[in-house]
């Protein structure tokens, strides 16, 4: 329980400046500007099988073919089992198209790790110790470009820590040189009276204090899986709206149904 109490607070623990306009809603709070000029689209979650991803698609865009390659996983203890540490990897491609057909290529890796304290039982029903989370970290990390400009490479990293002795930090962006897209994470909290236990989660994309887009992973509650949205600003640069789309398609990868299925039903601790 305490890993899942991580998993859904830690994402939401920097807050952005957002009024009420957008409080009614039981969606992630995006600023006022994004949701008073902005294009809101449903997200199609198609099926996944074998060695393919998520085939996500929304507004113009959709994946016309993936791959993800194996899982790497290592897990180690004490003696004793009350504390554990679990690492694993992997990376994934994937191509997205517009409706003129242009795509966008996505290289991406993904690596996490857990550290955990468990109770131990000294006599039957007597345990010593605490079940909790001590630390976890994720790096997330994707290289995208466009067919029709090769040259010009956009890094997207989604950097998390947790560690319950120390403050969270999260480094979210899109970068292409000296280009810098701020990656700040949202809930539905954060300007509504929104009082269910999980809230939505997503993210905001903004550059120089302007809001370009924003996605929904998690709608909220116990069945929020499928509950995914993507706003983009109406006036938006072409191609820049083609990166941001790539780079939101690639985190909804990574947040998938598997792994929200996974941190709200599959763990026991």
């Amino acid at each position: 329980m305490n890993r899942l109490i991580y998993n859904l607070g830690f994402w939401t623990f920097i807050l952005t400046g957002i009024s009420t306009s957008n409080a009614q809603s039981k969606n992630i709070c995006i600023s006022d500007s994004l949701f008073g000029n902005s294009e809101k689209h449903k997200v199609k979650v198609g099926i996944k099988s074998g060695n393919k991803m998520w085939n996500f698609r929304f507004g113009d865009y959709h994946i016309t073919k993936s791959k993800t390659g194996w899982l790497t996983s290592t897990e180690k203890s004490n003696f004793l089992y009350t504390k554990t540490e679990s690492k694993s990897k992997y990376k994934f491609s994937l191509t997205l198209a517009n409706k003129t057909r242009d795509t966008a290529i996505v290289n991406s890796l993904n690596k996490t790790s857990i550290k955990e304290l468990h109770s131990f039982e000294l006599f039957k029903n007597f345990h010593v110790g605490y079940d909790e989370v001590a630390k976890q970290y994720e790096f997330f990390t994707s290289f995208i470009t466009l067919n029709n400009y090769k040259d010009e490479i956009w890094e997207l990293l989604i950097e998390n820590t947790y560690d319950k002795n120390f403050d969270s930090k999260n480094i979210s962006f899109l970068k292409h040189k000296q280009r810098v897209i701020h990656i700040n994470p949202v809930s539905s909290k954060q300007c509504s009276k929104d009082k269910r236990w999980f809230p939505a989660l997503g993210y905001e994309f903004e550059e120089n204090g302007e809001s370009l887009c924003a996605m929904q992973y998690f709608g909220g509650g116990l069945f929020g899986q499928n509950k995914y949205f993507v706003w983009l600003k109406t006036d938006l640069d072409p191609k820049l709206e083609f990166i941001l789309s790539a780079a939101m398609t690639a985190i909804m990868e990574v947040r998938g149904p598997d792994y929200l299925e996974q941190m709200l039903f599959n763990d026991n601790d």
